[in-house]
């Protein structure tokens, strides 16, 4: 049981630095929707509208928030899911690599014009062609190891 507790303070600590993450991009959707920067009650305002939209800051936010607490989700239920201590480890590592491509990803949107990420073309800009590659990367794992639990779960008879 030790060893998956590793991996459990393992997913409890990158939950905890995606959850900052999404906090320091509140600030930035804080600042985008005020029109300037400014941390009261430190005195003194930077007239800068931060770029991008509403709904990509909002994303970019939420999904920090949504990917920090399903890693403590994931903490919380590892040791139900009955799995060896390599699978369990695995399993952690890859859930964290998700959460930090998609978090990133999702970051890329209201700092760069033209990066959401939902396509790679030719006519793409750079920020767009990384947005939707560590989309691609972080969706590719996520359904992996979704495919390896329930399998190990419904299908497996102890």
């Amino acid at each position: 049981m030790e060893d998956i507790r590793k991996s459990q303070r393992l997913l409890v600590g990158h939950g905890a630095l995606v959850l900052l993450f999404a906090f320091v991009i509140g600030f930035g959707f804080v600042f985008f929707l005020i029109g300037d920067i400014r941390l009261w009650p430190i005195p003194g305002v930077i007239d800068y509208q931060m770029p991008g939209t509403y709904d990509a800051w909002r994303m970019a936010h939420m999904e920090g928030i949504t990917n920090g607490f399903g890693l403590w989700l994931l903490a919380a239920v590892l040791p139900l899911l009955n799995l060896s201590v390599k699978t369990s480890r695995r399993i952690a590592i890859g859930m964290i690599i998700t959460a930090w491509t998609i978090v990133i990803a999702s970051t890329i949107d209201p700092l760069f014009p033209n990066a959401r990420g939902l396509e790679l073309t030719g006519e793409s800009t750079l920020w767009n062609d990384v947005a939707f590659l560590l989309f691609v990367i972080g969706i590719g794992i996520v359904i992996a190891i979704m495919v390896k639990i329930a399998k190990e779960c419904l299908f497996t008879v102890e």
